[in-house]
């Protein structure tokens, strides 16, 4: 068992041992975040920006054939007084983010849909806007009250391949995350909202 183990950490060193050191404890942040209602007035959408910067790490990954996948994670909590806060609505979306040598291309995947993209800056600032995205129905919030809502968007380190997860555990490279943005929400009804 020992041996296995010591004979895996070696191959994640030589796997990661050409790859070039990162340029520092880089982290994603929010820039800018809203919810508004639909055209419908039926639900609530969420559009963000996130400033996204891969380590030189994380891009020789991609450009080796690595999938990267992030989550953008969206929750709205009902704070109370007298017990845990409640967890009103939850909502995540994933995204893969690779390169196919054969084309020269980029592909973002959000779901089943996928775009091209010429250049990773591009693909990855793509990942980094998000429009539109429906995160509550109208009915799930009770109108006039006060909401916590939180999001954050992460490297989903459980989906890469089981080297790469090991060099995860020690490595700033890989832990690429946000911390929770939390701004207050108030549910008016979308007939009202601005």
């Amino acid at each position: 068992m020992i041996f296995r183990l010591a004979q895996a950490l070696a191959l994640v060193a030589v796997l990661l041992g050409g790859m070039p050191a990162a340029r520092g404890s880089e982290v994603i942040e929010v820039t800018s975040v809203r919810i508004e209602p639909t055209v419908e007035g039926d639900a609530w959408q969420l559009s963000a920006d996130f400033a996204v910067p891969l380590s030189v790490r994380l891009e020789d990954a991609v450009q080796r054939g690595v999938a990267l996948y992030f989550v953008a994670e969206f929750e709205l909590v009902k704070p109370r007084w007298y017990w845990w806060d409640e967890r009103t609505v939850t909502a995540s979306r994933s995204y893969r983010l690779s390169y196919h040598p054969l084309t020269s291309q980029y592909r973002l995947a959000i779901g089943a849909y996928q775009i091209q993209f010429p250049t990773l800056n591009e693909a990855v600032r793509a990942m980094a806007l998000i429009r539109g995205w429906r995160v509550m129905e109208v009915e799930a919030l009770k109108p006039g009250a006060t909401y916590e809502a939180q999001l954050r968007l992460r490297l989903d380190t459980s989906q890469l391949p089981k080297p790469f997860q090991i060099d995860a555990l020690t490595n700033r490279d890989w832990n690429l995350q946000t911390e929770w943005k939390r701004f207050p929400f108030i549910a008016e009804t979308p007939k009202t909202a601005p």
